[in-house]
């Protein structure tokens, strides 16, 4: 076979690994297929579909595959690090989804559990520290991020930071987190005016605050339990 007919574009449109998937989806794809579209080009001698068997037939399977390291991969000819790299972000990708079941999802029943999820985290930091943590409709974390960075005994975070974040990962609701380095939960004034804010403004992009916890060493204060939200 010549390098001009091994090339993905002398392989006939219906039969791409792309539009097949997109027309039949990924699991009518076989194993090389899917590699293939990893992999998205071949080489000048062989098509993206024959590199993938290639790398197949050095592995033995899939499950081989997941464990080839950097310079295995980019000891097959055709793969470079680009192309060793695509393919171990794919691989972890897979492996972190295996992991991610929903059943390992943690769900807030109440301002303790919450408090459990960050406690560890932000009990011994030395500034202060404003977390955010995404819920779905089933008050599943779905995600967490830390918005805010402040000094020793103030933290700066706008509404506006805090709802794009939680837009972004399409969350039903959120519950906020800071922590005071001196180890006191004892809210603030500036505590409890922020709460407020953020609750007004959950209200207007229809994200609902569920409460606002402030983290002192081992113990925490529940912004909603004192009736501020």
């Amino acid at each position: 076979m010549s390098p001009q007919s091994s090339n993905m574009r002398d392989v006939p449109h219906e039969e791409r690994p792309r539009e097949r998937m997109m027309r039949y989806g990924a699991e009518s794809l076989s194993h090389a297929e899917l590699l293939a579209i990893l992999l998205r080009t071949g080489t000048q001698r062989q098509s993206a579909v024959h590199l993938a068997g290639a790398i197949l037939k050095q592995c033995g399977n899939l499950r081989n595959l997941m464990d080839m390291s950097m310079d295995e991969l980019t000891a097959i000819r055709g793969i470079g690090p680009a192309k060793a790299l695509q393919l171990r972000a794919g691989i972890e990708l897979g492996r972190r989804i295996t992991k991610s079941k929903l059943g390992d999802l943690v769900t807030v029943r109440r301002p303790k559990d919450a408090a459990d999820y960050v406690m560890e985290d932000l009990r011994y930091l030395k500034k202060e520290h404003f977390v955010c943590l995404f819920l779905n409709t089933k008050n599943h974390i779905i995600a967490r991020e830390t918005l805010s960075m402040g000094t020793l005994n103030a933290s700066l975070v706008h509404p506006r930071e805090v709802f794009r974040a939680a837009i972004k990962c399409s969350s039903a609701s959120i519950i906020c987190a800071h922590n005071h380095p001196s180890g006191d939960p004892t809210p603030s004034p500036e505590d409890i005016s922020l709460t407020k804010r953020l609750a007004e403004a959950g209200q207007l992009v229809g994200i609902e605050v569920l409460d606002h916890l402030v983290i002192g060493d081992g113990r925490f204060v529940s912004l909603k339990e004192q009736g501020h939200l």
